[in-house]
């Protein structure tokens, strides 16, 4: 029978397990840390989480398939009780038996019709096929400006407390939601605080009209995709108003074309004097930084809250480049060129990973069955293959290499299902 290596014990690794357990298919996990979570565990090396983030989407709308978040959790639970949400998860379907932690995969190549797995044990292991959950925040994107910075600068990959910035004049460049939540732990710690940002965003309340906002726009009417950013750009001019009066850039794009930013706590900070924003950074000058509006300011420290790189370490080791793009991905999961690698987690939405990578390892598990059992099943999956459907719903997204394995929530949920159902069907 065959056999699958997942690579990786957080949210994508965990959902991919309990597919192929589900699905009676045989595997073995490894996770280089001691325990489940992932990027959510601030005890594993090299996490990016600190101790103020909350999840952006909401407790209903987060979940795992079949697995809802405790109802006693808030609208937007905190790192920490999404740790234990991870790891309860992981007991209620038995997964720990299959992970070997302190275990990691340093080189994953081809092998003929196999996959040899090279563990940091300095094990060789041979498996049918290779599934990537590794996620993508963990190589940060350091930002290159003229000049150089003398005081103390660091990407936000390494923050994890306020208590750092106590007493200090800080700067974050970056305006995603992360850096936005760190401005706002500098607004409260720091002795003088600035968020730079090179383009303007959109910022989307986390609650409308009395619902989480991800709730509202589920459950209210059904808008169509291209509708939807005129009609969301009217709401927010009435419920966030014009963002240049908080010195803020005006966003040069519809909503919904970039990742939207949930936080109006920022501009909280930022009515209330807590914090002040600045444009981008032109140049670095000792100890002191110029902008391009040509003012200068000297920080203590700079945060770059400048996003991270979407790589598997352990493929690239084993001669496996995917682009960044996901296009060598069909459906962001299968490998196009490698047979028996398949990714979990590899892309963006608006909307929460748990129900993407949760349909994701479904049709994963599905297929892989098929592979096994079902010739049949088989022939309608690489028919589906062959003609493969836009991801992005008619959306237009940034040009950016964040945007650019970029899906569109609602669509790609439909199209995880709709090529599952087929292969599905053809299997019976």
């Amino acid at each position: 029978m065959a056999r699958y290596c997942i690579i990786g014990a957080g949210p994508s690794g965990l959902a991919a397990a309990r597919a192929l357990s589900e699905a009676k298919l045989d595997f073995d996990v490894f996770e280089r840390h001691s325990d489940v979570g992932g990027i959510w565990d601030a005890a594993a090396a090299s996490t990016p989480i600190y101790e103020s983030a909350h999840f952006i989407s909401s407790r209903t709308q987060s979940a795992f398939d079949d697995f809802p978040m405790p109802a006693e959790y808030p609208d937007y639970p905190s790192w920490k009780q999404i740790l234990d949400y991870i790891r309860a998860f992981a007991d209620r379907f038995d997964l720990r038996k299959h992970i070997r932690f302190g275990t990691s995969v340093e080189k994953a190549q081809p092998n003929g019709s196999a996959w040899s797995v090279q563990l940091g044990t300095g094990e060789a292991l041979q498996y049918d096929g290779v599934i990537a959950a590794v996620g993508h925040n963990w190589e940060p994107v350091l930002p290159e400006y003229p000049g150089t910075f003398g005081g103390e600068a660091y990407h936000t990959l390494d923050y994890r407390s306020g208590a750092e910035l106590a007493g200090k004049k800080v700067l974050i460049v970056g305006g995603g939601n992360s850096g936005c939540d760190i401005a706002c732990d500098a607004a409260t710690q720091a002795s003088q605080s600035w968020i730079s940002m090179r383009r303007g965003y959109h910022f989307l309340p986390k609650h409308v009209f009395g619902q989480p906002t991800d709730a509202f726009f589920h459950h209210g009417p059904q808008i169509p995709n291209w509708m939807a950013p005129t009609l969301l750009a009217g709401l927010l001019r009435i419920l966030v108003g014009d963002l240049r009066r908080f010195g803020l850039p005006k966003p040069d794009h519809p909503p919904l074309s970039t990742h939207p930013i949930m936080n109006t706590q920022l501009l909280h900070h930022l009515a209330h004097g807590d914090i002040a924003a600045k444009p981008d950074v032109a140049e670095l000058r000792g100890r002191s930084v110029r902008f391009t509006d040509g003012s200068e300011l000297e920080p203590d420290v700079i945060l770059w809250a400048t996003g991270y790189r979407p790589r598997i370490p352990c493929l690239e080791a084993g001669g496996v480049h995917l682009a960044e793009s996901g296009k060598d991905l069909y459906l962001n999961i299968f490998a196009r060129e490698h047979p028996g690698l398949y990714v979990i987690g590899f892309f963006e939405t608006a909307g929460a990973a748990y129900p993407i990578v949760s349909k994701q390892s479904a049709l994963l598990a599905t297929v892989l069955k098929a592979q096994q059992e079902r010739a049949g099943a088989l022939r309608a999956f690489e028919q589906l293959r062959a003609k493969p459907r836009s991801l992005k719903g008619g959306m237009r997204y940034a040009s950016s290499p964040r945007h650019a394995f970029y899906v569109q929530f609602e669509d790609y949920l439909k199209e995880l299902d709709r090529v599952r159902t087929r292969v599905s069907r053809a299997a019976r």
